[in-house]
């Protein structure tokens, strides 16, 4: 399969809409393609995410990556969280996923970032498998902890 990796800007952002929904159907959500333009086309105006995706020879998006710049105080450099990974079922066994995290990965050693952070589902195994054979290791180190917030 022959694909190339873009940074998105503004326009693309009805393009990548259409696996973002199938990324949030995922995780259970409704789909709401309307919904995940919006979304998407805010993040980019506002400049609050970066997100890469791969495009075949015909111009179809085959997945996607997001990141969210944020900073790390202790180091007193920024990092990245990459908070979405996704790509079609029929486009997984041809490197996309592999090659969206590297362009992650050199975008953020471009902007000079301490690291680059995410989670996964613990059965998720196959994103495990691939970001471990990136060199991304489970934290030991660390707990974390969320507080649900009811703004329904």
């Amino acid at each position: 399969m022959n694909y190339q990796i873009k940074q998105a800007g503004i326009g693309d952002h009805q393009q990548i809409a259409v696996l973002f929904d199938q990324y949030r159907q995922f995780y259970q959500q409704t789909s709401n393609i309307k919904l995940a333009e919006a979304y998407l086309k805010e993040r980019l105006e506002l400049n609050q995410s970066i997100i890469f995706h791969a495009v075949d020879h015909s111009g179809c998006s085959l997945g996607f990556t997001q990141l969210y710049p944020s900073f790390c105080s202790v180091a007193l450099k920024p990092v990245f969280i990459l908070y979405d990974l996704y790509v079609l079922t029929s486009a997984r066994t041809f490197g996309v996923g592999r090659a969206l995290m590297n362009a992650a990965t050199e975008h953020a050693k471009a902007h000079d970032a301490t690291y680059i952070s995410l989670e996964t589902e613990t059965n998720n195994t196959n994103a495990q498998a691939l970001y471990e054979s990136l060199g991304y290791a489970q934290d030991d180190e660390y707990l974390k902890y969320f507080l649900e917030l009811d703004n329904k």
